[in-house]
């Protein structure tokens, strides 16, 4: 019988998630967030850059186009830390579209990934990457607009106007039609798959953030004299929260580990549903503050909804896994 895996990061790996909490910690995320909902970006591509200066977004892209990848483990320890921290931006669209620019060129085409690469990983441009006719997130702050239909890739002319989300500092915007075709019939499997990883290490981050701010609240909140954190019914909520996202977080790593879609379908599941559950109980343990946009507790309670439909709703991924545990071979 082979001994049991064990997920665990190497000294690299740690020392690199310290750094992006580190520097995220000191830019004062919050404050950056409310300034992308109210769409001003200045505070937001500064971070940006410093993200990219860390070199996020080299991960997912090989050293012919300047990146040092394909590292996906490295990646799902990177975006757990931009969930923790709620950071702002098109992260998951800009990632993706760089693997599908890969995948346009290793089916023959390189010149859209010569061209559009060198500036999304060094983090001196953000893309956002979308359907067409559906809504693209950020795509009043992207650089770089890419559209998906009729078994076309194309780079959009422009985008409408910011639609309401229910994240605020998610900002929906629909793409120009036409523009520039970059590719006929792209591979967007593998594409979709890092997507989804992505998100599943964002939700696991948001999860994290406010598991730790809730166990902070009912710490120094008190009732009959005591703090609340003191009574077993808020204890067991924690709890319950607590092993959600530990039970998550060995498949979003085992699911970089192997990304495979049926992995990285149920991690994305799983990391998700935690993420949900975790804030469901934290905006019950807060009580009335927990509501109230001026309290930064709702820049993670809104981002962890958001990000359960991100790239696949629940009912989807589902789908998705039980197709290929079926043998019924997948969708995508």
């Amino acid at each position: 019988m082979p001994p049991p895996m064990r997920f665990l990061l190497d000294t690299e790996q740690r020392a690199f998630a310290e750094s992006l909490d580190a520097m995220l910690t000191a830019a004062d995320t919050p404050a950056v967030v409310r300034d992308w909902a109210r769409g001003e970006h200045t505070a937001g591509r500064a971070l940006w850059s410093r993200i990219g200066e860390l070199g996020v977004f080299t991960l997912a892209v090989p050293e012919a186009y300047n990146g040092v990848g394909p590292l996906p483990v490295e990646l799902a320890v990177a975006f757990v830390e931009l969930g923790r921290h709620a950071v702002p931006g098109p992260l998951v669209e800009t990632v993706t579209a760089a693997v599908l620019l890969c995948e346009v060129a290793g089916s023959g085409d390189p010149g859209p990934a010569k061209r559009l690469l060198p500036a999304l990983v060094s983090g001196e441009a953000m893309a956002t990457l979308a359907p067409a006719g559906s809504y693209a997130l950020d795509g009043d702050s992207a650089t770089t607009l890419l559209s998906l239909s009729a078994g076309e890739l194309r780079l959009a002319p422009g985008h409408g106007p910011v639609r309401p989300s229910l994240d605020p500092a998610r900002r929906l915007t629909p793409l120009a039609p036409g523009g520039e075709l970059l590719a006929t019939h792209p591979p967007v499997a593998r594409a979709l798959t890092w997507a989804r990883l992505a998100v599943a290490a964002q939700a696991l981050g948001v999860g994290l953030a406010l598991l730790d701010r809730t166990v902070a609240y009912v710490r120094q909140r008190a009732q009959f004299g005591v703090p609340i954190g003191s009574f077993q019914a808020v204890k067991h909520r924690l709890a319950d929260a607590k092993v959600a996202l530990e039970f998550a977080r060995p498949l979003v790593l085992g699911a970089a580990v192997t990304l495979d879609p049926a992995d990285v379908a149920a991690a994305k599941v799983t990391a998700c549903e935690a993420a949900y559950t975790t804030a469901r109980t934290a905006l019950q343990l807060h009580g009335a503050i927990g509501y109230t946009a001026e309290y930064d507790l709702s820049l993670w309670l809104t981002k962890a909804r958001a990000l359960r439909t991100a790239w696949g709703s629940p009912a989807e991924c589902r789908g998705d896994l039980l197709e290929a545990l079926s043998g019924g071979g997948r969708r995508w």
